[in-house]
């Protein structure tokens, strides 16, 4: 079997790093017939080319820990995988209805009621197809709850959280809902930077990313690295 090289942004936050190295090794021990190694394309060490000398020359297959293909999937992973003829880069987590559902898990667990208006925080790219997957995302988890979604975007893209927050907060009061409240819904895959500006984006709650440092890695996670892993 080719190795699995599972490629993360990477992120000076301690919690952030255990609960992505809790990915990475949940996917270790659930496939132990296949060499599995963690990489990061910034912030962290080891980087992607030093993971792939590691790892020897044999065939590898790069799974970017990472919920839409911007820059960092097709440049930075791009470019060190083609160092290596044997070594393809695989397609990013996102979207994927798996997602939404450790999403929709996130929402019950903060509370979420029905007068409640929710907003999707994703971290932004200035690439438009990553855009575009962070938006249909977000049509993906407004079908599932049965009721409006707007997407907010940290950096990079808009409409920034911020104001996605207020437009929600607007809409509550123009359909005088007073006891309705904004909930954010995170879309991002750990804690580190990005998760602490959507905690402070002044909705009402803010719902834990995807992984928490201290859970299990959801076993869907487990399952949709490796379906990256494994398709062809």
């Amino acid at each position: 079997m080719p190795a699995l090289l599972a490629c993360s942004h990477g992120t000076s936050s301690p919690a952030g790093q255990r609960a992505v190295a809790g990915l990475v090794q949940a996917v270790a021990d659930r496939r132990p017939d296949v060499a599995v190694a963690g990489s990061f394309v910034d912030v962290q060490q080891p980087d992607v080319p030093t993971s792939l000398t590691g790892l020897g020359h044999g065939a590898v297959r790069i799974v970017p820990l990472l919920l839409s293909a911007g820059y960092h999937v097709h440049v930075d992973l791009t470019e060190a995988a083609a160092t290596n003829p044997d070594t393809r880069v695989m397609r990013a987590l996102g979207p994927d209805p798996r997602l939404v559902r450790q999403l929709q898990r996130r929402l019950t667990e903060a509370g979420l009621a029905p007068g409640d208006a929710v907003v999707l925080a994703a971290a932004g790219s200035s690439d438009a197809n990553a855009v575009a997957h962070c938006e249909q995302t977000g049509e993906m988890l407004a079908a599932a709850l049965r009721r409006d979604v707007i997407t907010g975007f940290i950096s990079a893209a808009g409409p920034r959280l911020g104001d996605a927050v207020a437009t929600a907060r607007a809409g509550l009061r123009s359909r005088g809902d007073g006891a309705g409240r904004v909930v954010v819904a995170t879309y991002l895959l750990a804690p580190g930077y990005f998760a602490d500006l959507a905690a402070g984006c002044g909705a009402d709650v803010v719902t834990a990313p995807l992984l928490v440092d201290g859970e299990q890695p959801p076993a869907e996670l487990v399952d949709l690295v490796l379906d990256r892993y494994l398709a062809c």
